[in-house]
């Protein structure tokens, strides 16, 4: 049973290598609990009390995060409506046990003045890798990409013309996002220094890596981070400047600037609109800040 459930979300469902080893490690950890093997796995010898008593199991005895075993709850919930589907069992015992809360923490971005900061000196790039790097802090900043989609994109989902780009997201899902037309200028300037360089025939993918002195790799996750990390700690005083703090500052910024919340779901891929109302908390966290900052009837007395 296990297996075929992990086969479905990896074959049908589409879910990433990582994702399916995910549900695939929390599954056979509450087999393991019980004292099985997945392969033993039967759901006519499982209660709720099973269930109840691996999630406190987890949070007392392991001491594992909340968000942790919410997770692994998640997962043998996924299982469970799988097996009512297929007629494997009749009921879903894992909806009558509950996850324990988990405080999200409210997304950290970069500051207006750290993001002119950040890109102040674009127009000085006068090499392939230095335009390349400003390229990324531009690219994830203007469009809120995730990593994963920005090392993934091709030439050809970049239209300069029409001024968009076109992403692949989760689960292989497209959507489309405009960019600027001084975004546009930038990407066929690199363009041309690639093209002088002779690594233009080698490029279905924009950003490339050099190994050695003639090899060119497709960009790495490591060597993504490692540019956005090494731009943003020159102008930021963040504990963390990966991709990802960019794509939060890319939401924010459109919030603070009057965009509707469904538009802003649209253009970061989610799903579910209560992903993005996060970012409504870090405006209104902002508002309360300079509120108290600013008005003499909100300060300590």
């Amino acid at each position: 049973m296990v297996q075929h459930f992990i086969d479905y979300i990896a074959i049908e469902k589409h879910y990433s290598d990582k994702t399916v080893r995910a549900y695939h490690d929390d599954i056979r950890d509450f087999c393991r609990f019980l004292g099985w093997e997945t392969a033993d796995f039967n759901p006519k010898e499982i209660d709720e009390s099973d269930i109840k008593a691996w999630v406190i199991e987890l949070l007392d005895k392991e001491g594992q995060a909340k968000r942790s075993v919410k997770r692994k709850l998640s997962s043998l919930h996924s299982f469970y409506r799988f097996l009512l589907r297929q007629g494997l069992v009749t009921v879903d015992i894992t909806q009558k046990v509950f996850a324990p809360k988990v405080d999200k923490p409210l997304p950290v971005f970069f500051k207006e003045s750290e993001m002119q900061a950040a890109t102040a000196a674009d127009d000085q790039a006068d090499d392939w890798e230095s335009l390349r790097d400003c390229l990324i802090i531009q690219i994830l900043y203007q469009t809120g990409m995730r990593q994963a989609e920005l090392l993934g994109l091709k030439d050809g989902d970049i239209d300069v013309r029409e001024g968009q780009i076109r992403v692949f997201g989760k689960r292989k899902k497209e959507r489309v996002i405009p960019i600027g037309e001084k975004l546009c200028e930038m990407i066929k300037r690199y363009w041309s220094f690639r093209e002088e360089i002779g690594f233009g025939h080698q490029a279905d993918r924009p950003f490339l890596l050099r190994v050695g002195r003639t090899q060119i790799v497709p960009m790495t996750k490591n060597t993504l981070y490692m540019i956005v990390r090494a731009r943003m700690g020159e102008v930021s005083t963040l504990q963390k400047h990966s991709p990802h703090v960019l794509r939060h500052t890319f939401a924010t910024t459109m919030l603070n600037n009057g965009a509707d919340i469904r538009t802003i779901q649209a253009l970061l891929g989610h799903a579910s609109l209560s992903t993005t109302q996060i970012y409504t908390h870090t405006s209104f966290e902002q508002i309360k800040k300079v509120y108290k900052e600013a008005h003499p009837r909100a300060k300590k007395g």
